[in-house]
């Protein structure tokens, strides 16, 4: 069996490879996240309307296959999340960052031409496979970051995700005064412009002392996933992070449809309320993490974050006019914290070799969180909508995430102390 150490020696964990302006390199990936967060966040305030004009029916029938579309993307992801991570600790950061934009770029070009289900299934599937921009992002900071700076600087990819979806929806919102498609095809411009930039300015990170011998064995989702579940504190922490992504994926679920059933919003106010969400994002994770940081420890800050996020959670589910998802938006600010801080408390306990593996894993349980979410936060939202049977709720489904959320914070509250106490 191959060894986890690296080419040339042991990395200790904290060693840091060599990089000419590490300050220039998080800007790029900072900018990278963003560019792809505005590419997602173009799209999701025009996906209901673009269902209803492919013939899914209305909008509760439109929300069932946004969740299978959601769902299909997910599980190419999951498949896919622990090769592109390991290949990138072979292979290198930035060739998997450039073609993951390449084909990034051709999947928003597909979805804008797709005129039937089939089509826009096979546009998601492909958009799974290349979306390894995130994994391979958090792995790069984890290339040029000291421990002490993994979590904060993990913010930053939130943060650079609240940027996204600031802009994102408010050029979506504004393409769509031309037509549903058009804002696919800026989405893909953009991808390709970020793809020309990181080939002018990417540096790579990964070294002869750092680089790892590829191996199928690795690439598999379920035998890397149990790779790291068995390191010493990481498998309560990945089942916890599993439970909240399941809760947190209510939001790009959910919410266009939600909004448009319960208040009647159209693709410009519902534009306006995710760049009114990713505000809060950017200064959680961009500016207020970097002070909690210093005045409390990482597990405190997880059960705090986790608890005002099902607070917003139960907010949304009751909320009955459009002025009270403003008014509860402002704590995801702190809310948003939970998961770069998680982050940085696992990445901190694996070598620097491993931290593309690492992330590839953490990218497989995401997605599969969010195979999961999407089907279940749909059809609890279809349900609760045109069921005779059952109240007319549309904010069921962010109940169901508070649910989740509340049990997260238990948990965490148990086994994040006995972690600690290991550390």
């Amino acid at each position: 069996m191959a060894s986890d150490q690296p080419a040339h020696g042991k990395a200790a964990q904290g060693d840091q490879p060599p990089v000419d302006n590490p300050r220039l390199a998080l800007v790029f990936i900072f900018t990278t996240v963003t560019v792809d967060a505005i590419g997602i966040g173009i799209i999701i305030p025009v996906m209901p309307d673009l269902l209803i004009d492919v013939g899914s029916g209305t909008l509760a029938e439109a929300a069932i296959w946004g969740g299978i579309l959601a769902s299909a993307f997910a599980v190419m992801q999951m498949l896919c999340g622990p090769l592109v991570g390991s290949l990138s600790d072979r292979f290198g950061r930035r060739p998997v960052l450039l073609i993951s934009l390449f084909f990034m770029a051709f999947d928003y070009m597909l979805l804008g031409v797709a005129h039937s289900m089939a089509i826009l299934l096979v546009a998601r599937l492909i958009g799974g496979v290349t979306s390894s921009t995130y994994a391979t992002a958090a792995a790069f900071i984890a290339d040029v970051s000291s421990p002490d700076e993994k979590a904060q600087n993990f913010g930053l990819i939130g943060a650079a995700f609240g940027v996204g979806f600031i802009l994102g929806p408010v050029f979506g919102a504004f393409f769509a005064e031309f037509g549903t498609r058009v804002p696919f095809f800026a989405a893909a411009i953009l991808s390709l412009a970020n793809m020309v930039l990181g080939y002018c300015v990417l540096p790579e990170t990964v070294t002869d002392a750092s680089r790892r011998t590829f191996e199928w064995r690795r690439a598999n989702p379920l035998v890397g996933l149990m790779a790291v579940a068995r390191m010493p504190g990481l498998r309560d922490l990945l089942i916890i992070l599993f439970i909240t992504q399941v809760a947190f994926n209510v939001y790009p679920a959910i919410w266009s449809f939600f909004t448009a059933e319960r208040f009647g919003w159209s693709p410009r106010m519902i534009g306006l309320s995710l760049a009114a969400y990713g505000v809060t994002i950017i200064i959680g994770q961009g500016l207020l993490i970097r002070w909690v940081v210093r005045h409390l420890d990482q597990y405190r800050i997880v059960v705090i974050a986790l608890a005002l996020e099902v607070m917003m959670c139960v907010g949304f589910g009751f909320a009955w006019a459009g002025w009270m998802v403003f008014a509860l938006i402002p704590l995801s600010a702190f809310g948003g914290i939970a998961m770069p801080t998680l982050q940085g408390i696992m990445s901190k306990s694996v070598n620097i070799n491993q931290q593309g593996e690492l992330q590839g894993v953490i990218a497989a349980i995401s997605s599969a969180s969010a195979i999961l979410s999407p089907l279940l936060m749909t059809f609890i939202f279809n349900r609760f909508v045109q069921s005779e049977g059952l109240p007319y709720l549309p904010g069921a489904p962010f109940l169901a995430a508070a649910l989740l959320l509340l049990a997260c914070t238990a948990l965490f509250a148990i086994r994040g102390t006995q972690y600690a106490s290991h550390q």
